[in-house]
C-alpha cells in the first residue's frame, strides 16, 4: 500500500512519495514539481488545474481562481464561469489532480493520503481540509502541521541535535514551530502563527505601490486589467528576490506604464508586514520557555522565504544568518511523505518519534458577575499542549432551579468569550436545584489531526452527552455526498493534453500583456502551434512543443 504526501498550499501544491533513497517529489503532467493552486474553465467547459490555470488568471479572470485556501471551513461561494465552488470543492480539484499525478508516476491506484495543514488552522479549517479530501476521492487518516512536516523532513537531513526553529512563510499562511531534536526524537516545542499573512499579502502591497504610482483606481479597471496588473506584481515581486532593482511593465485598455522599482523600496512599503512577522515567531519562542540565543539554527521554509527581507529580519531578530532550506517550497511536502511513510512502517525509514502541539487555546464561556458582559474564557487546554491530549473541568450551575445547561465550545486567547472562534454549543437538560447543587465534568479531547471531542457528564445522574464539533458552515454529510456525486461527473482535462493546454494559457497571457509587433508574433505563433497539434502524428508532438515554449520564453524576455 502506498500512502503519498501532499502540501495543498495557498499558491503551490505539491504530491511527494517515500522511496529507499528518502522522501521524493513527484511530477505533474508538465514535469513540474509545484502545481499552482488555481483552477480555470477552459473555453471549451474543461477544467484546468495549475500552471493553465494561473496564466489564464490575467486572460480570464471571470473564469479563474486562486488562492482560495484562506476561505477553507467558511461559507464563501467562488464563481467560476458557470460554476459555483466552495473552497472545499476547488482544493478537491487540486487533491484530485494531485492524485491523478502520482498514480501515473507510480503505476498503481492511490486512495490515501498524509495532507499538510498550517499549523494554525482551527477545527473548522482542518475539517474543510479533511472533507475537500474526501471530494477529491481520498481517505485522510493523518493531518500534519506544516512547520511539523517541514521540521520532519529538516530533521531527517540534518544530524545534528539541539533546538531549531521553523520559520514557514507559504503563499498564504505563515506559521512558527520551535523543534527539539535529541537521539531518535522529535519534540515540537511551541507553534504560533497567522492563517491571512503570506506571499500574496507581499504581492497586494506591490500592487497598491503600482496602481497609487500610476494613479490608478481598481474601480476603474476592467478585471481582464486587473488580471494583467496581478500577474505584473507576482513577477516583480520575483525578481526583486535575485535582482536589487527590475523593471515592470503592465497595459490597460488605454494606457501602458511602466517603470523600475527597488528590493529597497519594496520593503519599505512592506513594514507592516514585517512587523505582523514578529509576533509569532515571538510568542512561539516565549511558550517554548527558551531565549533565543539558545536556539541553535533558524531555519526558513515555504517559497516565500526566498524574499530577501525575510531573511533580513530573521537576521536582525536573532543576530545571525538564518538557514534557508534549499528547497524551501518542496520541503513541506518532503514531510507529509516522510509521515506517510513513518504510516506504512515503511522498511527503509528508522522509527522516529515525532510530537505535535495544539497551538491554540480551546476551552468554554463561564459566568462572571464582574466582567462587563457577564462571563469569562475558562481554558480547557492551553495552547501548545502535547498532543493527542484530554483534559477534564469541573463546572457548576450557577442560578436557582436551572433546568438546562449551554456549553459554548471556544477556540482562542482572548478572556472575553465574544473574542474568540466559537466552534459551536454542546446544550442538555440538567435536573433543578439550587444553585451549585449541580456539577457537570466537562472533558475536551484534541487528537494529533486537530479534531476536537466534547463529553460532558452530569455528575449526579451519571448522563453523557458526547459530540464532534462540525462548524454550521462546514458541509454536512448529504452536502458532502450530493457535491462528491458532482465533482465525480466533473472530469479534469486529460493529462495528455495537458502540456498543450498549458502552452496555449501562457501564449494567451503573453498575448495580452503585449503590444504591437510583438502581439502579433503571438498570434501567429499561436494559430501555428493549435494547427500543428492537431496535424502533428505523436511522435513529432515533443519537437513542436519544445520550439513554441522557446519561441515564447524570447519573447517574454523584453517584459523581465
Amino acid at each position: 500500500m502506498v500512502v503519498i504526501g501532499i502540501d495543498l498550499g495557498t499558491s503551490n501544491s505539491l504530491v511527494a512519495t517515500w522511496r529507499d533513497d528518502g522522501p521524493q517529489p513527484i511530477e505533474n503532467a508538465l514535469n513540474d514539481i509545484l502545481t499552482p493552486s488555481a483552477v480555470s474553465i477552459g473555453d471549451d467547459g474543461e477544467i484546468l488545474i495549475g500552471r493553465a490555470a494561473i496564466d489564464r488568471l490575467a486572460t480570464h479572470p471571470d473564469r479563474t481562481v486562486a488562492s482560495f485556501k484562506r476561505a477553507m471551513g467558511s461559507s464563501q461561494v467562488f464563481q467560476v464561469g458557470t460554476y459555483r465552488w466552495r473552497a472545499e470543492e476547488l482544493s478537491a480539484l487540486i487533491l484530485k489532480s494531485l492524485r491523478e499525478d502520482a498514480e501515473a508516476r507510480l503505476g498503481q491506484t492511490i486512495d490515501e493520503a498524509v495532507i499538510s495543514v498550517p499549523a494554525y488552522f482551527n477545527d473548522v479549517q482542518r475539517k474543510a481540509t479533511l472533507d475537500a479530501a474526501a471530494l477529491a476521492g481520498l481517505r485522510v487518516e493523518r493531518l500534519i502541521n506544516e512547520p511539523t512536516a517541514a521540521a520532519l523532513a529538516h530533521g531527517l537531513e540534518n544530524a545534528q541535535e539541539g533546538s531549531f526553529l521553523i520559520l514557514d512563510l507559504g503563499g498564504g499562511t505563515f506559521d512558527v514551530s520551535l523543534l527539539e531534536k535529541y537521539d531518535d526524537v522529535m519534540e515540537i516545542r511551541a507553534s504560533a502563527g497567522d492563517t491571512a499573512l503570506g506571499g500574496d499579502d507581499f504581492r497586494e502591497v506591490l500592487i497598491n505601490a503600482l496602481m497609487e504610482r500610476h494613479d490608478l483606481s481598481g474601480d476603474a479597471l476592467s478585471p481582464e486589467e486587473k488580471g494583467r496588473i496581478f500577474a505584473e506584481a507576482e513577477r516583480v515581486k520575483r525578481a526583486l528576490s535575485d535582482n536589487a532593482n527590475t523593471t515592470y511593465h503592465f497595459t490597460t485598455t488605454d494606457s501602458t506604464y511602466s517603470g523600475t522599482i527597488s528590493r529597497e523600496q519594496f520593503e519599505e512599503i512592506s513594514q507592516s508586514l514585517l512587523r505582523r512577522l514578529r509576533a509569532p515567531i515571538d510568542r512561539a519562542i516565549r511558550d517554548a520557555r527558551i531565549k533565543p540565543e539558545e536556539i541553535d539554527q533558524v531555519v526558513l521554509v515555504g517559497g516565500a522565504s526566498r524574499m530577501p527581507m525575510i531573511r533580513a529580519l530573521a537576521t536582525r531578530m536573532f543576530g545571525r544568518f538564518p538557514l534557508l532550506h534549499a528547497r524551501p517550497d518542496h520541503i513541506v511536502g518532503l514531510g507529509a511523505a516522510v509521515q506517510a511513510a513513518l504510516k506504512t512502517r515503511h522498511s527503509a525509514l528508522k522509527e522516529i518519534v515525532m510530537t505535535d502541539v495544539c497551538p491554540f487555546t480551546l476551552g468554554t464561556a463561564v459566568h462572571d458577575p464582574l466582567s462587563p458582559d457577564g462571563s469569562t474564557y475558562s481554558p480547557i487546554i492551553e495552547r501548545n499542549a502535547v498532543v493527542p491530549i484530554s483534559r477534564l473541568n469541573r463546572y457548576r450551575t450557577v442560578s436557582n432551579g436551572q433546568t438546562e445547561i449551554l456549553f459554548q465550545v471556544l477556540q482562542g486567547e482572548s478572556m472575553r468569550p465574544s473574542q474568540n472562534i466559537r466552534l459551536g454549543d454542546i446544550q442538555f437538560k440538567i435536573p433543578t436545584g439550587p444553585a451549585g447543587h449541580e456539577a457537570i465534568d466537562v472533558r475536551y479531547t484534541y487528537d494529533i489531526n486537530g479534531a476536537l471531542e466534547v463529553e460532558a457528564t452530569v455528575v449526579s445522574t451519571g448522563q453523557t452527552h458526547r459530540k464532534f464539533f462540525r462548524n454550521q458552515d462546514n458541509l454536512t454529510e448529504e452536502e458532502l455526498a450530493k457535491r462528491f456525486a458532482a465533482l465525480s461527473s466533473t472530469k479534469l482535462l486529460p493529462r495528455d493534453q495537458r502540456e498543450n493546454r498549458a502552452l496555449i494559457a501562457w501564449a494567451e497571457r503573453l498575448y495580452a500583456e503585449s503590444l504591437g509587433e510583438t502581439r502579433e508574433q503571438i498570434r501567429a505563433l499561436l494559430t501555428r502551434f493549435e494547427l500543428d497539434i492537431q496535424n502533428q502524428s505523436s511522435r513529432h508532438l515533443d519537437a513542436v512543443r519544445q520550439d513554441f515554449a522557446a519561441a515564447l520564453t524570447y519573447l517574454e524576455r523584453p517584459l523581465v
